[in-house]
């Protein structure tokens, strides 16, 4: 056994436990996850796992709450380092891309607590991730309008739905094809459609 990773500090440990997840999530159904297997992938026993969580929900959680928080960070960078509102947008969408990408356990995960029909803390987080990411795309539709990018009677609701829809059918697409490279080469395709459609026209 590792013996680094077998003593690792708490936070640490809690680190590489999500990271374990969202990787086994990537190969199999997350439904499917088992504590053990999650304890087997980290080379630890499951006595040495429930130090850190209580329970196989609280892991969920876990990986729910590191989902949001990097997610929400790096577009929020991307869409920052953008020169107008639309350049945000454009910024916003193809760095979503790129996290689902590098993290392709992610969106089954997020798709499999969303679809569940009992209430968890795992499923509210990711209800207040999709609350979040609108939020932020809505106030960026409104500063468009505002500088004179968008078509002024775009509605922000209806737009920022769209934005994420069509972000989530490249993700189900690339799911499908079971390749994440897919979405990548697709993805300015698609924003090039939508930003013909939310423009403001001469």
């Amino acid at each position: 056994m590792d013996t680094k990773r077998k003593y690792l500090p708490a936070d640490e440990r809690r680190a590489v436990t999500i990271e374990a997840v969202i990787k086994l999530a990537a190969e199999q159904n997350p439904s499917e996850i088992t504590t053990a297997a999650i304890a087997t992938s980290m080379k630890l026993t499951q006595g040495a796992l429930f130090r850190h969580f209580p329970n196989k929900d609280a892991i969920w959680q876990a990986v729910m709450e590191w989902v949001a928080d990097h997610l929400l960070a790096r577009v929020e960078r991307a869409a920052r380092g953008a020169t107008s509102p639309l350049a945000a947008l454009e910024a916003m969408f193809m760095t979503h891309i790129a996290f689902v990408a590098e993290h392709a356990g992610v969106p089954r995960m997020l798709f499999g607590e969303l679809q569940r029909a009992e209430d968890s803390a795992a499923k509210r987080m990711a209800q207040t991730l999709i609350r979040r990411y609108g939020e932020r795309l809505r106030a960026l539709i409104e500063d468009g309008k505002a500088a004179g990018e968008l078509d002024p009677r775009l509605d922000p609701a209806a737009a920022a739905t769209l934005f994420i829809g069509s972000v989530q059918g490249l993700v189900m697409q690339a799911m499908l094809a079971g390749d994440t490279r897919r979405m990548r080469k697709d993805a300015p395709g698609a924003f090039a459609i939508y930003r013909r459609g939310i423009a403001r026209t001469p």
